[in-house]
């Protein structure tokens, strides 16, 4: 991989419209403005599945920032058998764990790549029947904070699928492949994931998740501009 210099492509803002497998070419070739536009195309969601894991803000934006340093280091090993974002996630979620065996050596760190026991053929939740908000109902950031301290609440490798299926809108097999888990489990762990949810929150879960855990562009740019610091100091990366 060539030095890393600011202006490698010359194109800037353009690069943020290529396809993944172009910015993922140009940014092994030393490209830093494909690697910010692939940066700026998954922070957000990358920050949530790290997130999703560590329960920790702080804690999630450092393990992103590492996982961007080793997907740098490492983007010539890319070959493209999975779409770029599976990989990158992949590399977040291992970062993640590493973060949490780190950092909770106490703690039993649950895998995510582990099988369940129940049927994988499970049938569809009904929503409950709709109800009547009250007239003086939380205000939607309220709801929003309820939805994160229950998804917090959940266990960790139902926070992972619950975070991409759901928040992220990935399918099941996009998310069984990003945490390499079968299908059948994604099923399994969304479908216990929900059904916990329902309990304490009932229809204000389809009313605010999309907004839980908001990535805010000033984030965005942080996140960005100390990886970049970081892999021009590096740089040239190993082949």
């Amino acid at each position: 991989m060539t030095p890393v210099t600011a202006q490698a492509t010359g194109r800037g803002a353009a690069d943020s419209k290529l396809a993944d497998s172009e910015l993922a070419n140009a940014a092994a070739r030393g490209s830093s403005a494909a690697f910010e536009a692939v940066m700026r195309r998954y922070n957000r969601r990358l920050f949530r599945t790290a997130r999703a894991i560590l329960r920790d803000d702080a804690a999630a934006e450092d393990a992103l920032q590492e996982a961007w340093v080793a997907a740098w280091r490492n983007l010539a090993r890319f070959r493209g058998e999975a779409g770029l974002s599976t990989w990158l996630t992949r590399i977040v979620v291992n970062q993640a764990l590493q973060t949490l065996r780190r950092t909770r050596p106490d703690r039993v760190v649950v895998a995510l790549d582990g099988h369940d026991d129940e049927p994988s053929a499970l049938e569809s939740i009904a929503d409950p029947a709709p109800r009547t908000m009250p007239e003086k109902a939380m205000e939607q950031a309220e709801i929003r904070q309820l939805i994160e301290r229950k998804i917090d609440e959940l266990p960790e490798a139902f926070r992972a699928v619950f975070m991409l299926r759901e928040v992220e809108e990935l399918s099941v097999e996009e998310t069984a492949a990003c945490l390499d888990i079968p299908e059948a489990t994604v099923r399994t762990r969304l479908f216990r994931a929900r059904a916990r949810l329902r309990e304490s929150i009932s229809r204000e879960l389809d009313v605010a998740v999309h907004e839980a855990f908001g990535f805010a562009g000033a984030r965005c740019d942080r996140i960005v501009r100390h990886v970049l610091d970081r892999i021009v100091v590096e740089a040239p990366a190993p082949p």
